[in-house]
């Protein structure tokens, strides 16, 4: 896979400025872009996907991909600018979770450490300080202060290491880490699952209450 992408950027930086204009004027300009279906992986050809936006989501949340770019028809890719022609649309995925902990700030709390339940115990998933205005902060901690606790409710930490994103929790991590009774189940979303059970860009949405945290487990 190396030597591939290697020479492929190697034909690129010989073959001088290659980015694609449009082809819906009358005439029709050749680039080396038209050899790339011919090329075999690691490097992929997208072609022009014809569907409406909501069956697009549908296939690639199928698919397990992270998301779509939408570009104007006509435009070309303008490196380094952000008119607005080229947009990168990321698809999440979404579940509840348990919150068992957070991290603290000056103020209230920096980001909550949640999870799942698996065989009878809740495993640590991920922390996120996403999706939180000043107010909502301020709200959150309320419900957390009450339901604070000196042991950890999570089985399967502390970790070895912090893991590819970071997102892992050493015993190192866990002494910055403030713990609460289990009792709360939020909805997250989040972009994926991490080969080591993490979840990556994750956001808190909302408290649930329709469903009980030991009922609480890993989707999908």
């Amino acid at each position: 896979m190396e030597p591939t992408l290697k020479q492929m950027a190697q034909y690129l930086a010989d073959s001088g400025d290659y980015r694609i204009t449009s082809r819906l004027g009358p005439q029709t300009e050749y680039h080396p872009a038209d050899d790339i279906p011919k090329l075999v992986e690691p490097i992929l050809y997208s072609p022009e996907l014809n569907a409406g936006l909501p069956q697009l989501i549908a296939s690639v949340k199928s698919a397990g991909l992270e998301g779509l770019v939408a570009k104007r028809r006509n435009s070309r890719y303008e490196p380094g600018q952000r008119s607005g022609a080229w947009r990168k649309m990321r698809i999440n995925r979404g579940q509840k979770f348990v919150i068992g902990g957070y991290t603290p700030s000056d103020r209230n709390f920096d980001a909550l450490i949640f999870g799942y339940y698996k065989d009878g115990t809740l495993q640590y998933a991920a922390r996120t300080r996403n999706g939180f205005t000043p107010s909502s902060r301020a709200q959150m901690f309320k419900k957390l202060q009450p339901l604070g606790t000196k042991e950890c409710p999570f089985a399967n930490l502390p970790e070895a290491r912090s893991g590819r994103w970071g997102v892992g929790l050493t015993a190192v991590k866990m002494k910055d880490c403030r713990w609460v009774k289990p009792v709360l189940v939020g909805q997250f979303d989040f972009t994926e699952w991490t080969p080591d059970n993490h979840l990556r860009h994750s956001r808190f949405i909302a408290l649930r209450d329709d469903k009980k945290p030991k009922e609480v487990v890993r989707e999908g």
